[in-house]
């Protein structure tokens, strides 16, 4: 599985090696990335750090779902992020007065690892993209 974190695809884990409903951190580009496959297979890349206590621990939250959404609540104070888009579902702004919402990023299965019905989306909820033969 690759991120694209806008410099092109980062190679970042195996999808066998995400267990289901449970988290990683990875450094994509020097920016740490929490990565989840939920208990559907759907895979998610969203930023690692907090906007609320500032502390990379998102890839440690829970993983569940609200109104259909999939989400992550993060391990500090709790508050739920949509895995698609990464918007906070309980606050508009973090305590800086920032937007409370994890920067996102999409996520490809590369050959080596052939998608099976249903098993990986990008955080945006589209179809995955899977890579075609390039050099």
């Amino acid at each position: 599985m690759q991120i694209d974190a806008g410099g092109g695809w980062t190679p970042v884990c195996r999808y066998d090696d995400l267990a289901p409903g449970r988290g990683v951190a990875a450094l994509v580009e020097g920016q740490q990335v929490a990565v989840f496959r939920d208990r559907s297979g759907a895979v998610y890349a969203v930023g690692n750090r907090d906007p609320f206590s500032g502390a990379q621990v998102i890839s440690r939250g829970i993983v569940g779902s609200r109104a259909g959404a999939p989400v992550v609540a993060s391990p500090m104070y709790k508050q739920a992020f949509d895995l698609r888009s990464g918007r906070c579902l309980d606050e508009e702004c973090a305590p800086d007065g920032s937007p409370a919402a994890l920067p996102v990023w999409p996520v490809l299965l590369t050959p080596a690892e052939p998608a099976r019905a249903g098993d990986v989306a990008p955080p945006n909820g589209a179809p995955h993209e899977r890579e075609t033969g390039r050099s």
